[in-house]
């Protein structure tokens, strides 16, 4: 058995979360259309953690055909903000508006992780978080915007609790880990128990 995965995922902050826990892994980037997958599950009425899921397990098995007996983790994270799911935004204002709406207000983010081999499903988790953000200034907003757009603009809700952003939040009730989008504590035990890590 192989004693490495492979991530499906371009994200630099999940192969820094895997490095810094020893975890040895390649990263092929899964080429799907997040758009059209996500636009067809909400027509249908899809809940957030759901549609987080599926995209994560899109991605794995996209993967895991290309690659006979690696084992593949898929990774999506959605933000639900009053049943209303946030993506990342396109523009400085689109990310400004997010943020407005958001302050004062609690909303949720969800992290999906799947693990495919040969093209099935072994293993997922979806880790939840609720934060609770602060009641921000229109100055400090446009002014947070403005010094970190290149980094949130990567970010569903346009904010990175790693950097500035967490000056934006007053409560955060659940794992760090799913905040930066991997449900790590819950995947590392299931690599331990299949002999991929030491435990």
């Amino acid at each position: 058995m192989s004693t490495h995965i492979l991530l499906a995922s371009g994200s630099e902050i999940r192969a820094q979360l895997l490095r810094q826990a020893g975890v040895a892994f390649r990263v092929e980037v899964a080429r799907v259309d997040e758009g059209a997958i996500k636009a067809a599950l909400l027509a249908e009425g899809a809940a957030p953690r759901d549609i987080a899921d599926t995209l994560a397990e899109a991605k794995a098995r996209k993967v895991s055909g290309k690659h006979p007996g690696e084992m593949v983790l898929g990774c999506d994270q959605v933000l639900d903000f009053e049943g209303t799911l946030l993506s990342k935004p396109d523009t400085k204002d689109q990310a400004l508006d997010q943020l407005k709406a958001m302050r004062g207000k609690r909303h949720m983010l969800l992290s999906a992780a799947v693990i495919y081999r040969d093209g099935e499903p072994l293993w997922r988790h979806v880790g939840q978080v609720r934060l609770v953000m602060r009641m921000a200034s229109d100055a400090y907003l446009e002014s947070y915007v403005d010094r970190n757009w290149e980094s949130i603009r990567h970010a569903v809700g346009a904010y990175k609790l790693e950097e500035e952003g967490v000056r934006l939040f007053t409560t955060i009730d659940g794992s760090y880990f799913n905040v930066l989008g991997l449900p790590m504590l819950e995947l590392i035990n299931y690599l331990g128990l299949q002999g991929i890590i030491e435990q």
